[in-house]
């Protein structure tokens, strides 16, 4: 298998604390992977440093064949960041929005704008371009976050809880447009707390608890191998049933929104 995103004895620290422990993973072209824990085990952790949004303090990884370390510039022109906090100017219209971001990933004219245009009506949001985004309904917010975040049609595309908070329709629709990104060669990286997501959508999930990678595998192949019925149910017989309290957390929760890519 040809590999997308490679990590080597991955490792962060946050003072004393270990977030993330000598994690070795690997996750294939075009796969869809879902990436899973409790509050606190390193999941957020691990993602931002894929995302070149956090240096390791020991080891590295490649995104794409390039070096999160030394070729954080690179990475960050080939991959996509969505995530919960819907990141976009309220005032602005979609159009305003997307042009502006568009410009930020090095496209511009002609093509940026037939770009803007074709997005827009992918997640069904033509007639309401000319409307600031202010007004929108927190699934039209989303639909347009998750544009935003493949303008410059990046080839990895990392998602962090998609879908939290969202209405069925929209949540499925969401669900919809990240199975179609897959289905167009795009890797998907997927954080969720929603197990039955995860499972729909996933074609290998890596459980993270602890720091430490403790389960790679289809989610079927995980069922059988626990005899249990569901992906909730691996993940509460491997990560166990005691509540996690995120304010125990070390890792720092700024950094998706002032970072430029591109």
């Amino acid at each position: 298998m040809e590999y997308e995103i490679e990590t080597f004895d991955l490792t962060k620290r946050f003072n004393s604390f270990l977030a993330v422990d000598h994690v070795n993973l690997s996750i294939g072209k075009s796969e869809l992977f879902g990436l899973l824990g409790p509050n606190g085990a390193g999941k957020s952790t691990l993602f931002r440093m894929l995302c070149t949004l956090l240096r390791p303090s020991e080891g590295t990884a490649r995104v794409g064949g390039f070096d999160i370390v030394k070729e954080s510039g690179k990475i960050r022109s080939i991959i996509g960041i969505i995530t919960e906090k819907v990141i976009l100017y309220e005032r602005l219209t979609p159009v305003e929005n997307l042009m502006f971001f568009g410009r930020l990933y090095g496209l511009n004219g002609g093509e940026l704008k037939k770009r803007v245009n074709e997005l827009l009506e992918i997640v069904q949001l033509t007639e309401f371009k000319n409307r600031q985004v202010g007004t929108f309904s927190s699934g039209m917010r989303q639909r347009l976050s998750i544009m935003r975040g493949i303008l410059h049609d990046p080839e990895v595309v990392f998602l962090d809880e998609p879908t939290v908070g969202l209405d069925p329709q929209s949540a499925r629709f969401v669900r919809d447009l990240v199975t179609d990104l897959n289905h167009r060669g795009k890797t998907i990286i997927l954080t969720t707390h929603i197990m039955e997501e995860a499972d729909q959508l996933s074609h290998r999930v890596g459980i993270i608890d602890h720091g430490h990678i403790i389960a790679v595998d289809k989610p079927a192949n995980l069922k059988q191998e626990l005899n249990v019925q569901t992906l909730e149910d691996v993940f509460l017989k491997l990560t166990g049933k005691n509540l996690r309290d995120s304010a125990t957390a070390h890792v720092p929760m700024r950094g998706f929104g002032g970072r430029r890519f591109g």
